[in-house]
C-alpha cells in the first residue's frame, strides 16, 4: 500500500463520514431504531412518573405512592417511564499489530473509520458516545458526551491516540500489550447497560480475553468489529517486507491459514461484524451489515 492517506486517521476523513450516514440513515430507516444494528438494552425504571397503581406483592416499599395511598385507602406505588441508555462506547485497536496494511488503507485506519460511521449513527438518534484508543503507551479516555460535541471529543481522541501509536519507536515498536489487560477495565468506565463496539484484528488477545468479555457482557452490550484484509487472501504463505510511514523496513511471515486460536470466542448476545479494510468505508460498513 503506498498511499500516505490510508496510513493517518485525520479528523477531517472522520468528520465527512457525519454527510455519508446522515444520508444512508434517511434512505435506510433501521428497522431496529437503534444505531449501527447493535442492541442496546434498556436500562432502569426512568425517572419521569406516569402513573399510580395498586401494589403488588414483591414491589419495591420506596416506590409507594403516599398521595394516592391517602385518598384511595389502598397501598399504591409509582410507575414510571421506561428509558433507553443510548450510551454507545468506542474502543479502537491501535496496538502495533493494526499499524499496516495491504491495499486501501491500515487496519488502525480502517478500524478508526468504522468507529466514526457506528458514532455519528449513536448521536443522530441522541445517544452518547465516549472512547478508549489502546496503544503501547498510556489509552487514550474520552468520557461519553452527546451530540456532534461527543463525536469530536472522540474523533480528537482517535487522531491524538493514532499519532501516538504511529510515533513510537524502540523495542516496544512492533510488540502487542495484551488485549485482555487493555479492555479489562471497562467495566469502570462505562456505563450498565451500554453498548461497546470493539474494532481490532484481534491479535494477542491475552489468555483472559474471553472471560473478561463474558463478565462486560452480564451488564452491557460488547460487539466486536473484526478488522481484516481480504488482500492477504491471495498471497501464499511465505515472509514480505513492508515498510512503515517513517521508512523503517521489517519483515512479517503469513500463514496460510488462520491459527484455530484466532478465532473470537462466542459471547452470548455478542454481535460480530467483519470488516474488509480493501473497501471504500461506506462500502465496508454496508458489506458488514451496517448501513
Amino acid at each position: 500500500m503506498t498511499d500516505v492517506s490510508g496510513t493517518q486517521v485525520t479528523a477531517q476523513a472522520l468528520i465527512a463520514l457525519q454527510g455519508a450516514v446522515a444520508e444512508n440513515m434517511r434512505r435506510d430507516v433501521p428497522t431496529s431504531g437503534l444505531p449501527g444494528g447493535f442492541p442496546i438494552k434498556k436500562r432502569g425504571q426512568g425517572q419521569v412518573n406516569a402513573d399510580s397503581r395498586l401494589y403488588i406483592h414483591g414491589d419495591e416499599m420506596r416506590y409507594i405512592d403516599k398521595g394516592a395511598t391517602a385518598r384511595t385507602g389502598d397501598l399504591h406505588v409509582r410507575t414510571f417511564h421506561e428509558e433507553r441508555d443510548r450510551v454507545t462506547f468506542l474502543v479502537a485497536d491501535f496496538r502495533p499489530s493494526m499499524l499496516w496494511g495491504m491495499r486501501r488503507a491500515f487496519r488502525s485506519v480502517a478500524a478508526a473509520e468504522a468507529l466514526a460511521w457506528i458514532g455519528w449513527q449513536a448521536v443522530a438518534v441522541g445517544g452518547r458516545v465516549g472512547l478508549l484508543a489502546i496503544t503501547t503507551g498510556e489509552p487514550t479516555i474520552v468520557r461519553t458526551r452527546t451530540g456532534t460535541r461527543g463525536m469530536l471529543s472522540v474523533i480528537g481522541g482517535l487522531v491524538r491516540a493514532h499519532e501516538f501509536a504511529t510515533s513510537v519507536v524502540g523495542p516496544d515498536q512492533f510488540i502487542d500489550p495484551p488485549l485482555d489487560m487493555a479492555v479489562e477495565g471497562l467495566h469502570r468506565i462505562v456505563p450498565k447497560g451500554a453498548s461497546i463496539i470493539i474494532a481490532s484484528a484481534f491479535d494477542q488477545r491475552g489468555d483472559n480475553f474471553e472471560g473478561t468479555m463474558k463478565r462486560l457482557a452480564q451488564h452491557r452490550a460488547p460487539s466486536f468489529v473484526m478488522v481484516e484484509d481480504s488482500g492477504l487472501q491471495s498471497l501464499p504463505p511465505g515472509h514480505y517486507p513492508i515498510r512503515s510511514p517513517d521508512g523503517y523496513r521489517r519483515s512479517i511471515k503469513l500463514r496460510q491459514t488462520l491459527p484455530h486460536d484466532h478465532a473470537l470466542p462466542e459471547i452470548p448476545g455478542c454481535a460480530v461484524m467483519h470488516l474488509d479494510t480493501s473497501l471504500p468505508t461506506r462500502q465496508a460498513m454496508t458489506q458488514a451489515g451496517v448501513s
